[in-house]
């Protein structure tokens, strides 16, 4: 085993793609193999765990050592014009959160909502269905964090800027950066500076605790001037992630990066092994 202090957390999104069987605890087995630190737990289609195979998922993760995270499914609009739809996507995070407890997860990842009509009553419609969820998972005694993440298209709610304001308004809300979704959102953000930027914004809004405990996404992203296309390997895009890398180093960033490339755990354990380059 390394002998270093570690900072930063690197996992996967879902299971690695070389896990055998497909289940989260074989996917757990399996990124401690590799010598990875983390799993996000994907419920995009839908949270069809148990409560027993949460409780085992728990164990094999303790066991392991492996921290846990959940992404609650994509079908989330907590802006939408339906008052069915919303009270719905609400249910999802929700039952993601519940779920995602028995897992032992420090936390929810969710997608927000679209703007709509009105990207300021998007604001305020969606902080106070965030605000709905984060009293009754209090009146639960549910700790789990709920992470809006930073999204990559125009249409989606979801600006650096706009999820730090729901962190600022709102109790255990921090946020998910996605620093892939951020430079196709926009084009930009993709260097050294930049992403120092986006750090040091994070920190002086929320406090030195919010980069002493991120939860970040990263890949390749391929985009248009609407913003995010489709996931790519990093080495197949313009991400300049040994920069980023360098940042994560520089600010003393720490916590968890979830990979989200095609490839899951090939880059996953390349950014773990620039992170940690030359030390023992």
């Amino acid at each position: 085993m390394p002998s270093y202090a570690k900072k930063i957390f690197f996992g996967t999104a879902g299971i690695p793609r070389s896990t055998k069987e497909s289940s989260t605890e074989a996917g757990i087995d399996r990124i401690n193999e590799l010598g990875l630190d983390s799993l996000e737990i994907e419920f995009v289609r839908g949270v069809k765990m148990s409560a027993d195979t949460a409780f085992a998922v728990k164990k094999r993760a303790k066991e392991k050592n492996i921290r846990l995270s959940v992404h609650a499914p994509y079908f989330i609009n907590l802006n939408s014009q339906e008052e069915g739809k919303r009270l719905a996507s609400q249910e999802r995070i929700l039952r993601s959160a519940r779920i995602g407890h028995l897992c032992g997860a420090e936390s929810v990842i969710f997608h927000p909502g679209f703007y709509g009509r009105n990207p300021e009553e998007a604001y305020l419609k969606i902080k106070k269905s965030l605000q709905e969820i984060r009293s009754i998972l209090k009146s639960e005694n549910n700790p789990i964090i709920l992470r809006p993440e930073t999204m990559g298209k125009k249409t989606q709610f979801g600006s650096l800027t706009e999820i730090i304001n729901l962190c600022l308004e709102i109790e255990n809300v921090q946020p998910c950066i996605d620093f892939s979704h951020l430079h196709a959102r926009d084009g930009r953000w993709n260097s050294y500076e930049e992403f120092y930027k986006i750090i040091r914004k994070i920190e002086r809004s929320l406090g030195k605790d919010a980069i002493k405990n991120v939860h970040i996404h990263i890949s390749g992203i391929d985009y248009t001037e609407k913003g995010e296309k489709v996931h790519l390997n990093l080495k197949e895009s313009d991400f300049r992630y040994d920069e980023w890398i360098q940042v994560l180093k520089d600010c003393s960033v720490e916590g968890i990066v979830i990979c989200e490339s095609p490839n899951l755990e090939l880059d996953a354990l390349m950014l773990k092994r620039l992170y940690y380059e030359g030390e023992k």
